[in-house]
This record gives structure tokens, sequence and C-alpha cells, in this order.
């Protein structure tokens, strides 16, 4: 049952990535590194606030945790298409957006984590 749940809310995940692609790039056609960025940052912050709800304030079961953390949320972002994207703006010698692009996704998603543990 632990898969199913995990297969279930990866789709789901994925299907709210492409959501979010699709509302920013329109038709997929160029490199957009904003809207992994956005589909990243928001999976973090959903990641952390349910990583605090089910710490702090909810017992859980196994498989709900495995459906939304590691389904949803692993679905919902993306590591593979970011490291994409960057690869492309370094290799088309947007070096300076290439490493924006590294160094403001990783400190927003930190970032959002220690706000979230702070006030959340």
């Amino acid at each position: 049952m632990n898969w199913l749940a995990v297969f279930i809310g990866g789709g789901l995940g994925s299907l709210s990535r492409f959501f979010v692609s699709f509302l920013i790039t329109g038709n997929f056609k160029h490199v957009k590194p904003e809207s992994t960025l956005i589909a990243n940052l928001l999976a973090t912050v959903v990641l952390g606030v349910l990583l605090y709800i089910f710490k702090e304030k909810i017992d859980t079961s196994t498989n709900m945790k495995l459906f939304l953390i590691t389904g949803f949320c692993g679905g919902f972002s993306t590591f593979s298409t970011f490291s994409y994207e960057t690869f492309e703006l370094l290799k088309h010698y947007n070096i300076m957006y290439g490493i924006f692009n590294i160094l403001i996704s990783v400190a927003l998603a930190i970032f959002a984590l220690f706000i979230i543990e702070k006030f959340v």
C-alpha cells in the first residue's frame, strides 16, 4: 500500500508542477527557470509546513505521510529540470543568470524552511 500512496501523490504533484509551469511558460517552447523556481519553492513550503504539522500537531499514518511528503512534494519539485535549465543557461553563455539561478533557488528554499520553522 505504501507504493500506491507514493504513486498517486507523485502523480498529483507532477500535475501540479505541470500546471504551474504551464501558467508561466504558456507553451513550454523556451527554457524558463522561473517556473521551476516557483514550483520548487512551493513544494518546499508545502513540505516544510507538512513536516511541522506532522511533527508538532497531527499524528498521521505512514501512508498519508508517504502520499503527501514523498509522493506529492517529490512530484511537485524537480531537481532534474532545475539542473537541465541551469545547464542550458551555462551552455549558452548565460553564466551570471545560471549562477544566479543556482544561488537564488537554494537560498530561497532554505530561507522558506527557516521562516516556516520560526513562525508556523
